[in-house]
């Protein structure tokens, strides 16, 4: 590794993402982080709620209990700051392998659906929703000096606590590395339980995982409302997810240290960390 990123994840955080592709980093955030980023979402939930127009906030809806909104980082400034957390950005670029630029930020409040089917939702130990992946193991990954790496990085900040009953990301460890296709690898995993990992957190851990690990969102089978907050990063020559696009006098207005991170300015003059 280069003098240009000297922090990344310890010995066994690395093993442990290089083996299932993820890691869960307890207790990233403090009280105060967890409060501010929890209310400013709370809030725009709720003037979205109420008819308002947030732009350039995007939202998505599934009935009443669910809720996406995107392209945050202009909204509060809270969520700026984790978008280019100093605790988080060095782990983002040990797995990525150089530094990266901002791809999305999205967010999801949701409690659990009115309409489920309980007994059938209980009658399984884990209960995903739509299992996907944002890239795969051969053209989104690679291997450098032995380590793991891949070009789509995702971190997942839980805003409230998860238990087993409360929607935790379902994982199916090691298919970061798999070339099969995604159809086989989720019906082998389905058919045997073992094979899936269900995240259980506290408000302020935070979720690192490579998005060419299979994963998916889970039914929510408690009263509980669940609140996470997600920013998706890549090296600096690719473009934001559409419709994350930043304003370019919003970004001119931010400190210079952080600006490379939000626009991608480097784009093919790309710092590697080898």
């Amino acid at each position: 590794m280069s003098n240009r990123t000297k922090v990344g994840l310890t010995s066994s955080q690395r093993l442990h993402f290089d083996i299932y592709g993820f890691v869960i980093l307890r207790q990233v955030l403090t009280s105060n982080e967890i409060k501010e980023l929890y209310q400013s979402l709370q809030l725009a939930k709720s003037m979205i709620e109420k008819g308002s127009k947030l732009p350039p906030i995007y939202t998505h809806r599934i009935g009443k209990h669910h809720i996406l909104m995107g392209n945050l980082v202009q909204y509060h400034k809270s969520l700026l700051e984790y978008a280019v957390h100093p605790k988080l950005i060095p782990l983002v670029e040990d797995i990525v392998g150089g530094e990266v630029r901002l791809e999305e930020t999205e967010a999801i409040i949701n409690r659990r659906d009115p309409e489920s089917n309980l007994p059938k939702v209980n009658s399984h130990r884990y209960q995903p929703i739509a299992f996907h992946r944002g890239t795969k193991h051969g053209w989104g990954t690679y291997i450098e000096q032995d380590k793991f790496h891949c070009v789509f990085v995702k971190t997942l900040a839980y805003l409230t606590d998860v238990g087993r009953d409360d929607g935790g990301t379902t994982l199916i460890p090691g298919s970061h590395r798999l070339t099969w296709s995604e159809k086989d690898v989720v019906e082998a995993a389905l058919a045997d339980e073992n094979l899936l990992y269900q995240v259980e957190a506290k408000a302020g851990d935070i979720l690192l995982f490579a998005e060419s690990l299979i994963h998916s969102t889970t039914a929510i089978r408690s009263e509980n409302e669940r609140t996470i907050l997600v920013a998706g990063y890549t090296p600096t020559m690719f473009q934001p997810w559409p419709g994350n696009e930043v304003d370019p006098e919003f970004i001119a207005s931010l400190p210079p240290e952080i600006q490379p991170i939000i626009s991608g300015s480097s784009s093919w003059h790309w710092q590697r960390n080898y």
